[in-house]
């Protein structure tokens, strides 16, 4: 698994004090109020975080150092980074960049299905995109009942289709 795991971007600048704004790219701009330093690339440089608050589904974030609107400017469109160690995870939870490409396989015959592609969050729960060989996708609920183990280690899924989701396969 990836150490670094791209975090969001800075799209603007918030305010003449050298606020920017962060869209996330992870759980929202709550979670990245829980880190002390975000990345400049994986492994890149360093930002300490001054503070971090939430703003219509934005995060306004203070780096240490970042003092004005100019030196704010320099970072727009610039990438942000986590490191994986600083991250908060309880067990059983997986970032999505951890899912994507794992090979989704038949819990009961160890049939391969595909890979996993994409995950969308669909209020209820998550669904996950299965990239079949032939180049069609599939998409299954991540529940228990289908999602029987994740192990990134092994690089796989087992899951347990619900009848009818699979039929129309050989």
């Amino acid at each position: 698994m990836k150490q670094f795991l791209e975090c969001g971007k800075i799209v603007a600048t918030h305010g003449v004090a050298g606020e920017v704004k962060v869209q996330p790219w992870c759980d929202g701009p709550d979670f990245l109020a829980g880190f002390s330093k975000l990345y400049l690339g994986a492994g890149g440089t360093p930002l300490e975080v001054e503070r971090c608050r939430s703003h219509k589904n934005m995060a306004v974030v203070k780096f240490r150092g970042v003092d004005n609107m100019d030196a704010a400017l320099e970072l727009r469109g610039r990438v942000l980074w986590i490191d994986r160690a600083e991250a908060p995870m309880e067990e059983g939870e997986y970032f999505v960049q951890d899912l994507i490409g794992l090979r989704a396989v038949d819990a009961d015959s160890g049939r391969e299905y595909g890979v996993v592609s994409d995950v969308s969050e669909t209020g209820a729960n998550d669904v996950y995109h299965i990239r079949f060989p032939d180049g069609n996708e599939r998409l299954i609920p991540a529940i228990g009942q289908v999602v029987v183990e994740i192990a990134p280690e092994r690089g796989e899924m087992r899951i347990r289709p619900l009848k009818g989701l699979f039929d129309d396969e050989n």
